[in-house]
């Protein structure tokens, strides 16, 4: 049969033009013949000169019994011809034929009788080669097994692509009958799927000739619209013997479970990604509000379309909240908010800084109270009131398309520090039970870097608080000397070091100047500072000699912790115009005389305190009418990039420039040499000598 005949697009009308013929009735050879009644050959089609090798003008008027049949089976030839001339009885079967070349194959017959206008009968035998007839049977047999009982999906379609034939398996795969896709096109058969490249694949087929194998689909059938199917899906042009195009076929394989389990291997990817990044980037600092930022950064878009980290109130204030009553408002202050994409989603989420008080019955406020993850799945209009601030922010959220939600409290050493908040909007996907437990991950890793911030924080407000008390008395000016200093604490990013200066009065005018820096950091070191300090001056009062000064906190020193520190102690005499100068382990001072280049002063070293029994050595260094003495701590000169002594070579060029107000050489000092991330305090002291006058 041709190729309208096979896949019939439609009922043909009357009157229409004939088809092609198929190719079926070329395969099996079909002859006919024709025989009057005295068994004499009357028609003899080209077929029959193929199977039985005679043509029709050998065959024409010739017996056919005696041409076709051998003798043994003559008697019964002519006794079966006899019954169908006789009763009109068809016969069919099988019989041996002598082929003109003298072998003898199996023919298939179906004899019957024929009448014509003037009652003259007639035999007519239509026959076929049996082995060829069993062979397409056989064929034909196997093939509708195939289909019939293959997993795999099976269909033919037309070259309207309008199905043909579907087996059950694909009936079973697009969960459709057969009568839903006989006589349909793709896109009305199929149409809860996104038909548009399917076809488009098809028609490449049909138009070229070349099979697309293995073409991957997502999609989700009308029976499941919220699941995904995976399918495996191979088109191939149909042709006939002549090669004429017949339509198409297409293979479908479920391949659902794999792409689940491929799925779930790349998000396991992801998600170990997500933590390896988190791990990186989170808790560079010791900053709440840059932990918080770096903590919904990471998430998104990732694991949510809008991340957003909410601390509770009273932990920023120092105060640890032990309980959260059920029942009861939770105050929170917003820390971060990221967004993968602008959207309006963004304007319900508190704006960072911000304190709010959220209700017993608002899903962030049980996250906290029940310290334990909250997930919605499918957000619902109903959810919304309990998810935002407010109505305005759920007709937001509404606005935007939030489907899905989950908060996950942030908890530290057992305390619950606040929440991390996520939203799903354009990402289709629910949250799910794994995104809960990666978020909880996530949260628990930020939690600690927030408690230690804070901690931090908390402890340096203390040290501060620490320091500015014992620094906040201010050296008066002494007689013959004008002073200026700074005290400039550590950035917000570092903690607070023991860094002190002083300027005190001592018997028969002098003065006693001093630079110290406590190895160490914080509370403790703040605390040594203050001990030191207060030590100085009393020592001072007692008018010794400088190394004797610096033996004597070294003494005290040994017991303090942390016990080391550096330390210069200088008395200057106005009446002598000379000053002594002892060091235990600090940086050399600078001295700038009117008219000379700046002179790094070159004093034994010293240990520095703390080490013990360690002997000092003092030197005394000439001061004149207008010369400058500079003292320092290493915060004003040393950084992690460059080399110290180029460092003190700037500070030396900085100092030759001329500079008559000695507050401004103070501010143009740390303005040139210290950055706003340093990480160490800085202090200093510049002494301008004057001629004493009795």
């Amino acid at each position: 049969m041709g190729a309208t005949d096979a896949f019939p697009e439609g009922a043909p009308s009357v009157g229409a033009t004939p088809g092609q013929p198929g190719g079926l009735m070329d395969v099996l050879g079909v002859a006919a013949v024709m025989l009057d009644a005295d068994g004499r050959i009357t028609l003899w089609s080209p077929q029959a000169e193929q199977l039985f090798g005679w043509s029709a003008e050998e065959a024409l008027g010739r017996p056919a019994a005696q041409l076709l049949v051998g003798p043994e089976h003559f008697d019964l030839v002519l006794s079966l011809f006899s019954e169908v001339m006789a009763g009109g009885e068809s016969w069919a079967g099988v019989f041996p034929v002598q082929h003109k070349d003298g072998s003898t194959r199996l023919v298939e017959f179906r004899n019957m009788r024929l009448l014509d206008e003037r009652g003259e009968s007639y035999a007519l035998g239509i026959a076929t080669d049996q082995a060829v007839l069993r062979r397409v049977e056989r064929d034909l047999a196997l093939s509708v097994r195939l289909v019939a009982q293959s997993p795999i999906g099976l269909a033919v379609l037309d070259t309207a692509l309008r199905f043909v034939m579907v087996n059950p398996a694909l009936e079973r795969i697009n969960e459709l009958p057969a009568d839903q896709h006989i006589g349909r096109d793709v896109a009305e058969a199929l149409s809860f799927l996104d038909t548009g490249t399917i076809v488009s694949s098809m028609r490449e087929v049909l138009d070229t000739g070349t099979p697309l194998l293995d073409q991957f689909t997502v999609g989700r059938t009308a029976s499941d619209p919220h699941a995904h199917r995976a399918w495996s899906v191979s088109y191939y042009r149909l042709e006939d013997a002549h090669g004429r195009v017949l339509g198409l076929a297409t293979s479908v394989v479920d391949v659902t479970e794999q792409h689940r389990a491929a799925t779930e291997a790349a998000r396991a990817r992801r998600r170990l990604a997500v933590i390896a990044d988190a791990s990186a980037t989170v808790g560079t600092t010791l900053d709440v509000d840059q932990t918080a930022h770096e903590l919904a950064d990471v998430i998104v878009p990732e694991l949510a379309d809008l991340a957003a980290v909410d601390v509770l109130d009273a932990v920023l204030d120092g105060r640890r909240p032990t309980s959260l009553s059920r029942g009861g408002p939770a105050r929170f202050r917003a820390l971060a908010v990221a967004t993968a994409y602008s959207t309006e989603a963004v304007r319900a989420a508190d704006p960072t800084g911000q304190i709010a008080s959220y209700e017993a019955d608002r899903l962030i406020t049980r996250c906290v109270t029940e310290a334990r993850p909250v997930r919605i799945a499918h957000v619902g209009p109903d959810d919304l009131s309990h998810i935002a601030a407010d109505p305005q922010g759920a007709a937001l959220l509404g606005k935007a398309g939030l489907h899905s939600y989950l908060a996950v409290p942030l908890i530290a050493r057992g305390e619950v520090l606040g929440a991390l908040s996520l939203y799903r909007v354009r990402n289709q996907e629910p949250f799910d039970e794994d995104d809960a437990v990666l978020a909880v991950e996530l949260a628990a890793r930020a939690a600690v870097c927030i408690d230690n911030a804070r901690s931090y924080q908390s402890e340096r407000r203390t040290a501060l608080t620490l320091q500015r008390h014992l620094m906040n008395h201010r050296p008066p000016q002494p007689k013959a000397m004008e002073i200026a200093y700074r005290y400039q604490p550590a950035q917000a990013a570092s903690e607070v070091g023991g860094d002190w200066f002083d300027a005190i009065p001592v018997a028969g005018d002098k003065t006693a100047l001093v630079v110290g820096d406590v190895m160490g950091s914080g509370i403790n070191a703040a605390a040594t500072m203050g001990q030191l300090r207060t030590t100085t001056r009393a020592l001072a009062d007692l008018d010794l000699d400088p190394a004797e000064v610096l033996r004597h906190l070294d003494h005290i020193a040994v017991g303090l912790d942390p016990a080391f520190a550096t330390c210069l102690y200088a008395v200057y005499d106005p009446h002598r115009t000379l000053c002594r100068i002892a060091v235990a382990g600090h940086l050399p001072p600078i001295v700038v005389r009117p008219d000379r280049p700046p002179e790094l002063l070159d004093l034994p070293t010293g240990a520095p305190l703390g080490v013990g029994g360690v002997p000092f050595e003092q030197t005394t260094v000439p001061l004149r009418d207008g010369d400058l003495l500079v003292l320092y701590t290493d915060g004003l000169i040393e950084t992690r990039d460059q080399p110290i002594d180029a460092r003190l070579d700037i500070l030396l060029e900085l100092l030759a420039e001329p500079e008559r107000n000695l507050e401004d050489l103070c501010d143009r000092l740390l303005r040139a040499l210290r950055d706003e991330h340093d990480h160490d305090d800085v202090a200093l002291l510049i002494a301008r000598v004057h001629a004493h006058g009795d």
